[in-house]
């Protein structure tokens, strides 16, 4: 199986994802995060990755908490700044 197959298999995970974490749902944010961080179904982002697991911690997600704080470990304080402030935007809305 090639990179991009793989990749187009996740596609509709992640369209169910966002459609639920945008929803609020502290569980679809964490696996959205999952599949930026991994690059599943989505370019690897961390920036994004770090937003869904910010939003799903807020929520109380465990699991999230714990996320967001490996993705932080791996991205620059300006990357940190920049999912922190994406998150409020997507608070706000």
């Amino acid at each position: 199986m090639t990179r991009s197959k793989q990749k187009d298999d996740f596609n509709p995970a992640v369209s169910w994802y966002r459609k639920a974490a945008d929803q609020g749902l502290s569980e679809a944010q964490h696996n959205l995060g999952l599949m930026y961080a991994n690059g599943q179904g989505v370019a690897q982002d961390y920036v994004q990755a770090h937003k869904w697991f910010n939003l799903g911690a807020t929520s109380g997600n465990a699991a999230a908490v714990k996320n967001r704080d490996l993705v932080a470990s791996k991205m620059t304080p300006a990357q940190i700044a920049e999912a922190q402030r994406l998150a409020s935007v997507w608070r706000q809305k």
